[in-house]
């Protein structure tokens, strides 16, 4: 293998060439002295162009991690988590950043949010510790500026990594921290279906944020801690923060209630990141939600193919069916619709609704209007009339925030109010109202549900190329795809979290034609890919080295590829 100081040689050989002479770097190094191995995996053509591809692999003998750091999984996602923030902390304090022309200088790693997320950009073993990261190769125009890259990779980079890759190095009761909380929120999560319930609030949780960009937590001195109920109140021991104490949401249907700004959407938010492991200090640590929850919102102009939503809309003006509806412009409530019945064929157990980000007649149809719109007229069945059937039928359960209608009364089996943040049970005055002041609505929801027909995607479909590119896929963000010719709008699938993990998702778009023969209906080709990347890793979605992917549910899967809207489906005649 050749050695650091070959590499060295090479760099002061190209200094000042042309800048696609980089490319004589490409391999691996014995970087002996400070008792690591380089990979130089993939060089960028100019200094404008996405950076070059770097791994460092450090046996453990050098990087002298314990055992217990990476006991089960999740301790060993987690430490992988605090070492990446580790080596991003060590690049803000010892690189030089940007210097000549484009992208030159930097260095940057995929570094994480509020949350802990399983990432290809670390590894960690009882043999060997992986960090994976990109640098743009310095240039000036578009000539090699060989002595800049020299003091990148042997100066910096070893600094850099002596503080982020040994652990005598490390703030080992940080990170004995880091990976307790988050086994003790797998625990917490995992617990949730034994005990009934569907979410869990800790006592003590900051919800509120800084901001609505800023995702950190407000500071304690401004915040209310969240105080459970004590009638909701349920308590479990953790592995090792031990006895924790909080508020349980029960399977059924949750409504939660209160005047405006008193903290529904903020619990509702909190709630639906509970699918995600939260850093120390984030407040939501113990905010834990089913991991198949799914969050549902009306989104305008989205594209549908044929989805039978025909549960909620039906008899539609000209004879429209919507058995098999298709549209390039959804409406708020047709969009709405086909939501929950996506999340229902991915195999979702909780819905989880804001009013604030709903159609309003798609959520609610009261007595007045009945009285003035004939239902012969009206196509949409209310959810109010299918949430009851959907979790009698389907034992999908419901959490759903509502401050304008207490016609839900009628169909929910616990109602919380949020009075200044501080959660209230109220189900018991709840059925009182409704008991003393009937609604007057009649129930427009029939007998059952409906059933769902599964659809098979046809990978012809599910094209990535553009122009002479065999593949073009980049993240937009949280909020978008580039997928070949194609934009994909995911601005309204609120769970994702990191712009991570739209890069592994645009991957495992392509990942998914694998298995669309013709036969396999969709639910089925999600459990494939979800099995793949349980079995093999996240990266047999794509490149083998990329460490810019972090990990997504399936539901998130099924999202991009219901907005892409050159997808094709035909549905399973054998529902």
């Amino acid at each position: 293998m050749p050695t650091a100081e070959d590499l060295k040689k090479i760099l002061h050989r190209i200094d000042r060439k042309g800048y696609k002479a980089y490319r004589d770097i490409e391999g691996n190094y014995d970087f002996a002295q400070e008792g690591y191995t380089l990979f130089i995996d993939y060089v960028q053509g100019d200094p404008f162009a996405s950076p070059s591809k770097l791994r460092v692999i450090m046996p453990q003998k050098k990087a002298g991690f314990p055992v217990e750091c990476f006991s089960n999984k999740s301790r060993e996602i987690a430490t992988r988590d605090f070492i990446i923030r580790r080596f991003d902390r060590a690049i803000k304090k010892y690189s030089k950043g940007s210097r000549g022309s484009g992208k030159s200088g930097r260095i940057h790693i995929d570094r994480p949010g509020q949350e802990i997320l399983e990432r290809t950009a670390a590894f960690i073993d009882e043999e060997n510790l992986e960090i994976r990261f990109n640098i743009g190769l310095p240039a000036f125009g578009r000539k090699i500026a060989g002595k800049e890259a020299i003091q990148i990779i042997f100066k910096e980079i070893p600094t850099i990594i002596d503080e982020s890759l040994l652990f005598d190095n490390m703030p080992q009761e940080k990170l004995h921290k880091h990976y307790t909380t988050s086994e003790d929120t797998d625990f917490l999560r995992n617990a949730l279906a034994e005990r009934g319930l569907i979410a869990f609030v800790a006592n003590g949780s900051v919800l509120p944020r800084i901001s609505g960009i800023d995702p950190r937590p407000m500071d304690k001195d401004h915040a209310i801690l969240f105080q459970s109920p004590e009638s909701m109140e349920v308590k479990i021991k953790l592995p090792n923060a031990g006895i924790i104490k909080g508020m349980g949401l029960r399977k059924g249907i949750n409504l939660i209630a209160g005047g405006g700004f008193h903290g529904k959407s903020t619990l509702l938010q909190s709630i639906e990141q509970g699918i995600y492991n939260h850093l120390p200090g984030d407040g939501r640590e113990y905010v834990v939600t089913n991991p198949n929850a799914v969050k549902i919102r009306a989104e305008d102009r989205r594209n549908i193919e044929k989805v039978d939503i025909s549960s909620f809309i039906n008899n539609l003006p000209l004879g429209k069916s919507t058995k098999d509806f298709s549209t390039e412009d959804a409406s708020g409530s047709t969009s709405q619709a086909a939501n929950i019945i996506e999340a229902i064929e991915a195999g979702t157990e909780v819905l989880m609704i804001d009013e604030d980000t709903s159609a309003t007649n798609f959520m609610i149809r009261d007595n007045r209007m009945q009285q003035l719109i004939n239902k012969k007229q009206e196509p949409i069945t209310p959810f109010i009339d299918k949430v009851r059937l959907l979790y009698s039928d389907y034992n999908i359960s419901t959490i759903l925030v509502m401050g304008g209608s207490g016609d839900y009364f009628d169909v929910a089996d616990y109602v919380i109010g949020m009075d200044n943040y501080v959660p209230k049970d109220l189900t018991q005055k709840a059925n009182q109202i409704k008991e003393s002041i009937d609604s007057k609505r009649y129930d427009e929801g029939g007998d059952a549900f409906g059933y769902i027909k599964k659809r098979i995607p046809l990978a012809r479909s599910i094209d990535p190329s553009k122009g002479k590119k065999r593949k073009k896929i980049k993240s937009g963000g949280k909020d978008a795809i580039v997928f070949g010719t194609y934009h994909i709008d995911i601005s309204a699938v609120e769970q994702i979290a990191d712009s991570s993990q739209t890069n592994s998702i645009g991957e495992a778009l392509v990942y998914a034609k694998k298995y669309m023969d013709g036969n396999n209906d969709l639910s089925t080709i999600l459990e494939y890919v979800d099995r793949d990347i349980k079995k093999y890793g996240l990266n047999v979605i794509g490149h083998p080295n990329n460490g810019d992917y972090a990990i997504f549910r399936k539901f998130e899967l099924a999202a991009a590829l219901n907005r892409l809207r050159s997808l094709e489906v035909k549905q399973n005649n054998d529902n």
